[in-house]
């Protein structure tokens, strides 16, 4: 069922509809555009999606989708009835993606974004890739180009009513693309977090 058709709000649980109203609630940082996309319909009975860039001065700088799932009679893999999946990406510099430690740093990027809010969950697993082109013929001008992209997916610990903090956990997340995006935190910087250098634009298509 996609819970964003009109017909179907009557049925869709109550702890679903908190949820995605708080996601559409959240107040964020103003670098970050968000808007709603259609959901995934077949991972789970109940799913909401967004979808997020990081603007600055008219550069895309990174971009991803969350989606919320929720399956009202519990999953075992997700040790739990909510559960949120994402992709991230950005552009990076050639040399930065060289960096044998970075998959690494961009998954503790990830965890450290939840933890630093306070947010409590389970049941992590994604992936970190980086990928490099090369451009030949006409499109030879243009610069090597490098991409890191992040997949994961984590059980957002419910609360009251068993409902999660779902503005949290979407205030996180763009936390993690602010932070792939190479922008300073808006908090005094913890001297623990690597900061990537500010990326460069997408390139013109």
């Amino acid at each position: 069922m996609d819970s964003t058709e009109p017909n179907a709000a009557h049925a869709v649980p109550l702890p679903f509809r908190s949820a995605t109203e708080a996601l559409r609630g959240a107040r964020l940082r103003p670098e970050i555009e968000v808007e709603q996309v259609r959901a995934p319909q077949k991972l789970a009975p109940y799913a909401y999606a967004l979808e997020a860039a990081v603007v600055e001065d008219g550069d895309d700088l990174a971009d991803g989708r969350l989606v919320l799932l929720h399956d009202p009679s519990g999953h075992d893999a997700w040790q739990g009835t909510f559960r949120l999946v994402t992709l991230v990406r950005a552009e990076l510099e050639p040399e930065m993606a060289a960096d044998p430690l970075l998959p690494e740093v961009c998954w503790s990027w990830l965890t450290g974004a939840l933890q630093a809010r306070g947010l409590a969950y389970g049941e992590p697993s994604g992936t970190v890739t980086r990928a490099g082109s090369h451009y030949f013929g006409g499109l030879s001008e243009r610069p090597p180009a490098s991409q890191i992209e992040i997949r994961a997916s984590w059980t957002p610990r419910e609360g009251m009513g068993g409902v999660p903090d779902t503005a949290s956990h979407l205030a996180a997340w763009c936390d993690l693309l602010c932070q792939i995006a190479g922008l300073p935190p808006v908090s005094t910087p913890d001297a623990s977090v690597v900061s990537l250098p500010q990326r460069r634009g997408p390139q013109a298509h």
